[in-house]
């Protein structure tokens, strides 16, 4: 997306705040074991963002299972169980629309592992130190 002035834009405050209602009732979902599936029994879900589309038609979900363990079939069986789970958001949330969910794996963490294992490199500490 981009305006008048071709520059990129980011999400709108309604994107931001729809978004942020739909993780956080993701989350009650989740801690509440609302979702019957063999694969997600007693597996701790931490939903990282919800980053909604322009029309608040599609969320995109970036979860991941604590530990890692199991993250592609956890990933898979939420998203084999995502017509529930819209069911329950469309009960808890109030909006004009429910949002399509799509799950995703979380990298986040992940990514940040890898940064701090980088900046601890001998030859990145000098190169800091010495600007």
């Amino acid at each position: 997306m981009s305006n008048q002035f071709g520059q990129s834009v980011g999400p709108t405050q309604r994107q931001l705040r729809v978004g942020e209602l739909v993780r956080r009732t993701l989350a009650e979902v989740f801690v509440r074991d609302q979702i019957y599936d063999e694969i997600l029994s007693g597996v701790s879900i931490t939903v990282g963002e919800v980053s909604m589309s322009a029309d608040l038609k599609i969320a995109h979900v970036f979860v991941s299972p604590l530990g890692g363990n199991k993250s592609k079939e956890v990933v898979e069986a939420l998203n084999n169980n995502k017509i529930e789970i819209r069911k329950i958001i469309t009960r808890n949330v109030k909006l004009k629309f429910s949002p399509e969910l799509k799950f995703f794996l979380d990298t986040t963490f992940d990514n940040m592992d890898a940064m701090r294992e980088l900046f601890n490199k001998d030859e990145i500490k000098r190169d800091i130190q010495n600007e």
